[in-house]
């Protein structure tokens, strides 16, 4: 069957089309940014800085998980450190940098829509039909990476990377954009890395990867992962684990959605 269209456009109509397209999802992430900005004790004092304090949830549950099984290296966070700025804009700077960046992360699924509008009318009718979830799948992988992130990396990142010291005699002075900045990154960070699923299905649609070539690949991906989470956690198995088990289970996932989409070709081909 024919690609559908809704008659014939020309290649500068192409371009028109897109830069609404673009128009109307940076037009989204600026609403959504000003929306950050106003709301800004909310965003910072209820969501960024709260990691750091001892009574964040996560933060909470690993010193009550700590004294269950009598293990102090457990607990993170206890003594949080003061951040500073040390420029005159730095906080002005921050708070704009931080607006945009929620802006992004609060109009995600727009953006995902809008781009997935514009490339819709190119496909098959099978093809949309096949991806008509794409958008909701991408959203909420997203969003999921993103509470993962938060709730979990961020937390003990901010531990580890706060209460490192290469000498006793050098003291932690936590700067305000390097604080948000590893906040910011992480959650964006893992945000993507949680679409795994999504990018193994397309590659696979295309044929640039095989469900052969993931598993192939597979104990070099769990080194790399194990040593991600040996890096960012403290040192010990628990929190090693509670970082690598999703990102085990994202992988086998794709391996999964990897294998089904070469299953289904090859059907195809038979028939």
């Amino acid at each position: 069957m024919a690609r559908e269209f809704n008659g014939e456009m020309s290649f500068l109509q192409h371009l028109e089309e897109l830069r609404w397209h673009l128009v109307r999802s940076v037009g989204a992430i600026v609403v959504m940014a000003i929306l950050a900005f106003i709301f800004k004790d909310f965003i910072f004092d209820g969501i960024l800085i709260a990691p750091k304090n001892p009574d964040f949830i996560t933060n909470r549950v690993f010193a009550a998980f700590a004294e269950k099984m009598n293990t102090p290296s457990l607990r993170i966070n206890d003594n949080p450190f003061e951040l500073v700025s040390i420029s005159m804009s730095g906080q002005f700077s921050t708070h704009i940098w931080i607006s945009i960046i929620s802006g992004l992360i609060l109009a995600f699924p727009f953006v995902i829509y809008q781009f997935w509008s514009f490339i819709s009318p190119a496909l098959y009718e099978k093809e949309r039909n096949n991806a008509k979830y794409a958008v909701f799948a991408i959203s909420g992988l997203f969003f999921l990476g993103v509470l993962f992130g938060y709730y979990v990396i961020v937390p003990l990142s901010i531990h580890f990377l706060g209460s490192y010291q290469v000498s006793a005699s050098v003291k932690n002075t936590i700067n305000l954009p390097s604080y948000f900045s590893t906040i910011a990154s992480v959650t964006l960070a893992s945000g993507l890395v949680f679409e795994l699923p999504v990018v193994a299905y397309f590659l696979s649609k295309v044929g640039l990867i095989t469900p052969q070539f993931l598993k192939t690949y597979r104990k070099h991906s769990y080194v790399v992962i194990l040593i991600l989470a040996a890096i960012i956690t403290p040192p010990d198995v628990f929190s090693q684990i509670l970082v690598t088990i999703p990102l085990v289970v994202l992988y086998e996932v794709s391996i999964f959605i990897s294998a089904a989409i070469y299953r289904k070709k090859e059907k195809e081909s038979v028939a």
